[in-house]
Formats: structure tokens, C-alpha cells, sequence
């Protein structure tokens, strides 16, 4: 064998790469110090995309075919060759092929909770997971944004970054996708929707696509949970339902507390008011059905005013005159109690208010003499 043709044999002619892994991104044809012979057989597959490098900088992409290597279809390294008249001699550069198919089951989780403010619930912490698909869809952009020169780049090495960024992303989604707390459960699909939307305006400067975004669970904290079940069972959902609501459980911790007023009439009072917040929920339930029933029947007359009490440092009611007398007449409210309502700057004792006066100033009628 002549020595040209030991170095002909040196030369590549053929290039072509066959993936036999699920996770290869980035494979660099190895050309071992061997030039790359002009008029040699380019192969890309389906799923593929070879980039041609030539002296750190991207020359020519090539999309699935088959390509005889030669300066009429290698414009750009033509170019940055300064080939001339078709001056056929080899050449070195590097070639990298890109895995275009999709890359599935990735999996995607909070590792700390997300924040989100509610208006009715105030500021809660969600944890959630999924899976999501990805692509990549722009081989030199991804070639020079993520992968660089790495010869053999993985799924494994671009993971850890893309969760980062979809965790961000699907944070930034629920804040704007005006969805309750209480139906995430029920509105997995939107999120995803929302999720996926945020991810891809970001992915894109990447050289990629997200091409799924399933969102599989949403927790939040049981204590949540439970008050959100309770929300739910009320006959209508308002702020003042959910504020009587809340003031029913400040009224139960009240009547566990062995404070100034004494044990047993902390818990007394507790109960007593418990019960008549109790018929109060029945009540506005009851008079609501009726509303829905018959149309016809006028509203309910206005209610009395309606003042809070203070029960050991805690704000209890509210409560209207008629149960504030009720509540006097078992021992449990009483004129140095203090009492506030709309309007007022700030609490005072029940005595100085004019409107209850009348609570603390009956007096009964004289028992009759006995026969």
C-alpha cells in the first residue's frame, strides 16, 4: 500500500450516528485527529440534526437525509474555509449530532413549598410534582446555550436546570391563573395549561419545547384542608360566613382558656356562645333555602345592630341585643364587659352604650303577695 493511499484511508467518508440510548441529547462524531474527506457521505436521521462546528464557531446545520459533503451544500463552512472554485481537499471539523425526538417522563417536584396568597385564606404553602416532555427544536442554539462542547451531554446533566426553571415558571402560573385554593384539585388540567405556556416563552431561548406539562398532585397543609371542607359545606361562600365561621373557633379556644374570668366561667360562656353561634348558622341557612324555595316571599327584616365582645383578650360575635340579653341573664355578660360595633373608635364598657342601657336597667315587677 502507497503511503496516498494510507492517508486516503485516514480520511472520513462516512458520518452517521446511531443512538442506542433514551437519554442521549448531544453525541460528537469522533474523528480522532482524522480530517473529514470532501464528497463524504453525511447520514441524519429521523429524530436528528447534525451541526457542523469549524474553529469554535457553528457553521452548517443539517436536518434528517442523506448529504454528499461538498462546497455546494456546505455554504457556510465554505464560506469560513474561503474554498474557491471548488477547491476539493478535506477538512477538520467538529460534527455534533442533536437528538431531536422527545424526551419523556421527566420528572418535575417542589423541594421546598410554594407560597401563594390567597384572599380569603391569606398566605398559604403548596408542595406539587408532575412530569413533563421536552424536545429540542433549534440544534445550534441548544448546542451553544446549554450543552457546549461536551461530546456525549444527557437528559441527567440538563435536568437539574430545567426543574429549577419549571418549578419557577408553574409558581408564576399559579399566582395568574386566578384559580381557588379550594378547586386546584379539580382544575388539574388548567394548571398544566398554564404551566406549559410559562415554561415554553422561556425554554425557546434554549433551543427547546416543552411538548407536555402534566401537573399530578397539589398539597397543602391538613389543617387547611379541613377548614377548607368546612368553608365548602356552608350553604353560600361569603366573607361573612367564613368571618362567623372563624369567630365560632376563636370562641371554642376561648372556652379552653383558664384565664382572668376563671375556668368555669370561661368555659360556661364558651359553650353558651358556641350554641348560639350554632343557631345562627341555622338560622341563615334556614331563611337562604327558604329565599331559593320562594321567590315571592319578601327579605328578611334588618337585623339589630350587632356588637363584638371581648372574651379573654379575644374578639367573640357578633351579636345582636336580644342575644347579648340572653347572654346577661345566664351570667355571662355583663355592664363592665366590653363591647364594640361599626362605628365606634374603639372598645368600651357595655354600660356607656346608650343602646344597651336597657339591657342593665330592667328591673322586674314586684312579686305579688301571697293569699
Amino acid at each position: 500500500m502507497g503511503l496516498f493511499d494510507k492517508l486516503t484511508g485516514e480520511f472520513v467518508d462516512i458520518i452517521e450516528w446511531t443512538d442506542n440510548s433514551n437519554d442521549t441529547i448531544v453525541y460528537r462524531f469522533p474523528r480522532y485527529q482524522n480530517e473529514i474527506k470532501m464528497g463524504a457521505k453525511l447520514t441524519v436521521r429521523e429524530s436528528q440534526m447534525a451541526v457542523f462546528v469549524n474553529e469554535g464557531k457553528i457553521a452548517d446545520v443539517y436536518k434528517p437525509g442523506m448529504y454528499e459533503l461538498t462546497t455546494q451544500n456546505m455554504p457556510l463552512m465554505t464560506t469560513l474555509r474561503g474554498w474557491k472554485f471548488g477547491f476539493n481537499s478535506p477538512f477538520k471539523a467538529e460534527v455534533y449530532f442533536v437528538n431531536t425526538k422527545q424526551f419523556v417522563d421527566q420528572k418535575w417536584g417542589t423541594k421546598n413549598p410554594i407560597t401563594v396568597d390567597d384572599q380569603r385564606f391569606g398566605m398559604i404553602e403548596l408542595r406539587t410534582f408532575g412530569t413533563y416532555a421536552f424536545r429540542v427544536t433549534d440544534a445550534g442554539k441548544f448546542l451553544k446555550e446549554v450543552s457546549g462542547t461536551d461530546g456525549n451531554y444527557t437528559t441527567e446533566e440538563v435536568a437539574g436546570q430545567l426543574r429549577s426553571l419549571v418549578v419557577t415558571k408553574f409558581s408564576d402560573a399559579i399566582g395568574e391563573g386566578n384559580i381557588p385554593i379550594e378547586k386546584f384539585a379539580a382544575n388539574l388540567e388548567e394548571l398544566s395549561k398554564l404551566g406549559m405556556e410559562k415554561l415554553n416563552a422561556d425554554f425557546t431561548e434554549y433551543g427547546l419545547t416543552v411538548t407536555k406539562f402534566l401537573v399530578e398532585n397539589v398539597s397543602m397543609p391538613e389543617e387547611l384542608k379541613k377548614e377548607i371542607f368546612e368553608y365548602s359545606r356552608l350553604n353560600k361562600i361569603d366573607m361573612q360566613k367564613l368571618a362567623q365561621m372563624k369567630a365560632a373557633k376563636s370562641i371554642e379556644k376561648a372556652a379552653e382558656n383558664q384565664g382572668t374570668m376563671g375556668g368555669g366561667m370561661g368555659m360556661g360562656m364558651g359553650f353558651g356562645m358556641g350554641n348560639m353561634m350554632t343557631n345562627m348558622f341555622g338560622q341563615n341557612m334556614m331563611q337562604n333555602q327558604q329565599q331559593n324555595n320562594n321567590q315571592t316571599t319578601p327579605p328578611p327584616v334588618p337585623q339589630d345592630v350587632q356588637y363584638f365582645v371581648a372574651v379573654n383578650g379575644q374578639q367573640t360575635g357578633p351579636f345582636t341585643t336580644t342575644a347579648l340579653a340572653q347572654l346577661k341573664q345566664a351570667g355571662q355578660f355583663n355592664s363592665t364587659s366590653l363591647v364594640w360595633k361599626q362605628g365606634m373608635a374603639g372598645w368600651v364598657q357595655a354600660s356607656q352604650v346608650a343602646e344597651l342601657a336597657t339591657i342593665f336597667n330592667s328591673v322586674p315587677p314586684p312579686i305579688p303577695p301571697m293569699a
